[in-house]
């Protein structure tokens, strides 16, 4: 219970923030609505005076006075719902601009916590579901939803039972209104959840295109998406039957209404309770009354997916606003330590790494070997930040790195990834980590350092060429080369390279060599992934993780070389323990 109640204390304060800044004009909105309400009576009212008081007198002069009024009243009405019209235009771009920044930053967050790239995108079309949502008819509706007691009162005025036969009528239409609320509620979670089934599917195909032509399975990938795209229609179908059914039923019992309070008015004033006059605005008002209702119905698919789309952007408002900012600390340059680190899986909880701990000073580089799926790229997700620990901790100068905020902590690491993805900009913007004025003196210092200097220069554009999407413009050897001249940038303390020469060529593995050096030289730190032994040529330290634990570590001599055997026995999770030649023969020729 106490936990129900402080997430819904934390939605209440993201719901605080994210209206923040619109209370006033929702208030004015409000109070707009209902001077569109009231001027909407002038059809009535001004059918009341053609046919009782023009008609009767048979004064031209009358009717073209009360028509004269009626049509300045129109105009301040049309000027009025144009005002509101713009002015529900406008939030929604206000939230964008509000929103979209939050909700993307949340965006490129999710994927390390295991979540889909279809599912962290979807944060960002929940905010072009609400800004859409808001320049729809959706909240005129319910804007003259609260103003609908002035028409069911006027047909009161008029005659108690037309009031008593438009209120029987405005509670059926509401409890329409609820059945569809009940009914497409499940359906519409569903709906989202096949929509993001299908995205993924199809984000997944996209991004292996070359792999689905060159091995020809592309058609069998495409059915796979027709699969995921069938289930996604079947749950379309079924909310649009629902709404779609009970919008058409909504708009029938108001046209059967509009001619029951006809009928009726004509029968009273057959009765000589009624005025013919009275009969129009009778009319007139209680199918405006109930306007609000049936428009409702009519964009409730809307409303419900604008409602949950504004649930999981006060999620995301909740999520940032519980990352609290560290304070400033001394750059890291004494040491990185590994303290008994257990990592699990984001996505399925899976432990990766158990209990695996080591210490480097600043000068050292250690190269961890083992066999693949062993634990490496997940010790490399962790000394960079990118995955959280679940026990244990990652420590630069005895900090964790929790204290510091993920720029600050970026400036102090240099990270190359093993599948190296270049930003869609210049080579300048992906060396420089999109810094908005980068020095060109460090630039080319992180790309000299690279080797890579002299290469960009004899392009076209030289450092102005653009990669192209995820680096498409250039081959596997210059994404890598690049990608290390951005790690390299601003000569960071903690260099992490995962399996940096796998695509290098004899002139690029020694460029990798020269760079490590000349971090090592200078103080830095570095940590090399290596499945080659030439990534291992400037390291004096090396680690064997295997089957999720640190089996070894030592000096590269003595792991490799045969020294220190008793002292740094490999041994795995069934407590075996395994000689040095099987250790080097994990490292490939």
């Amino acid at each position: 219970m106490h936990s129900k109640d402080a997430r819904a204390a934390s939605l209440s304060k993201g719901a605080e923030q994210l209206t923040k800044g619109f209370r006033g004009i929702f208030v004015f909105l409000f109070f707009t609505s209902g001077i569109i309400n009231i001027l909407a009576l002038t059809g009535s009212i001004y059918m009341l005076q053609v046919y009782d008081r023009a008609l009767t007198s048979g004064s031209v002069a009358t009717l073209l006075a009360i028509s004269v009024l009626a049509v300045g009243l129109y105009l301040f009405q049309g000027l009025f719902d144009i005002i509101r019209s713009q002015v529900l235009i406008r939030v929604g771009a206000r939230l964008d601009k509000k929103l979209a920044p939050l909700a993307h930053e949340v965006a490129v967050d999710m994927p390390r916590f295991g979540f889909s790239t279809a599912e962290a995108l979807e944060r960002g079309r929940d905010v072009d579901t609400v800004r859409g949502f808001l320049g729809s008819q959706g909240p005129i509706a319910l804007f003259d939803l609260p103003w609908m007691p002035l028409f069911l009162v006027f047909v009161y005025i008029l005659h108690p039972f037309l009031g008593a036969l438009t209120i029987g009528g405005a509670f059926v239409l509401t409890m329409l209104t609820i059945a569809t609320e009940l009914m497409t509620r499940r359906w519409n979670k569903a709906l989202h959840e096949a929509v993001i089934n299908r995205n993924t599917i199809a984000d997944s195909n996209a991004r292996n295109a070359d792999i689905l032509k060159a091995m020809g399975f592309a058609r069998r990938a495409v059915q796979r998406f027709n699969t995921a795209n069938d289930a996604h229609l079947r749950v379309q179908t079924r909310t649009n039957d629902i709404s779609g059914t009970f919008g058409a039923i909504s708009r029938v019992l108001r046209m059967i209404l509009q001619s029951a309070v006809l009928g009726l008015g004509a029968f009273l004033t057959i009765s000589g309770e009624l005025s013919a006059g009275a009969i129009i605005a009778a009319s007139v008002a209680s199918a405006r009354a109930l306007a609000p209702i049936d428009l409702a119905i009519a964009n409730w698919k809307n409303f419900v997916s604008a409602r949950a789309a504004y649930n999981r952007l006060k999620e995301t408002v909740v999520a940032l606003s519980q990352v609290r900012q560290p304070m400033p600390l001394p750059a890291p340059t004494q040491s990185l330590k590994v303290e008994n680190v257990t990592v699990a899986a984001p996505s399925s909880g899976r432990i990766l790494l158990a209990d695996v701990g080591f210490e480097l000073k600043a000068g050292q580089a250690v190269g961890v070997i083992g066999p693949s799926g062993g634990g490496k790229t997940t010790l490399v997700k962790v000394l960079t930040g990118v995955w959280p620990v679940l026990r244990g901790s990652v420590r630069l100068d005895e900090a964790e790195l929790e204290q510091w905020s993920d720029e600050t902590r970026g400036r102090y690491i240099g990270y190359l990834p093993q599948d190296v993805s270049l930003m869609d900009a210049t080579i300048e913007e992906n060396i420089s980590r999109l810094t908005a004025e980068p020095e060109a003196r460090s630039v080319v210092e992180a790309a000299k350092a690279a080797g890579v200097h002299e290469m960009i220069v004899r392009m076209p554009e030289g450092y102005q060429t653009r990669v192209g999407p995820l680096g498409v413009s250039l081959s596997g050897g210059q994404r890598q080369r690049i990608g290390l001249a951005r790690a390299l940038y601003g000569n960071p303390f903690l260099l992490v390279l995962d399996e940096p020469n796998s695509n290098l060529d004899g002139e690029g593995e020694a460029a990798l060599t020269a760079a490590i050096e000349a971090v090592r030289a200078r103080g830095g730190i570095v940590v090399v992934i290596a499945h080659r032994p030439s990534a291992l040529a400037a390291v004096d330290l090396v680690a064997v993780v295997q089957n999720g634990k640190m089996t070894a570590f030592g000096a590269k001599d003595g792991i490799l070389g045969g020294e220190n055997r008793r002292a740094e026995p490999a041994i795995n999770p069934d407590g075996k323990k395994q000689g040095r030649a099987q250790l080097s023969a994990r490292l490939p020729a």
